[in-house]
């Protein structure tokens, strides 16, 4: 998968935009719940690099070596629940719920 394959859809006026820190090789939320339309932009508060993605069907994305500091907003434009992980620490993982 290469880059935020949905970041190019267009969202709809009054999308909300959350934030997740990625901190201590963990997400600062374990759940959140957004509405269709609404982003997340993670946020990389370790000294390292990250690989933020989510293979759930229709939610799926992948930011790349998100380097230290480096914010990424991903849409999310769809109904269902998404499961974002880590590459290399299978510990750091969080749900979105995404309803209408």
């Amino acid at each position: 998968m290469a880059g935020c394959g949905l970041l190019g859809l267009a969202l709809p006026a009054g999308a909300a935009d959350m934030r997740v820190v990625q901190r201590d090789f963990t997400f600062s939320e374990k759940e959140l719940r957004v509405k269709v339309g609404d982003t997340v932009t993670f946020v990389n508060a370790d000294p390292v690099p990250h690989n933020v993605y989510s293979l759930s069907k229709g939610l799926e994305f992948e930011i790349r070596s998100q380097l230290p500091g480096k914010a990424d907003a991903v849409p999310f434009p769809r109904p269902g629940t998404a499961e974002i992980r880590f590459a290399i620490h299978p510990k750091m993982k969080m749900l979105v719920h995404v309803g209408q």
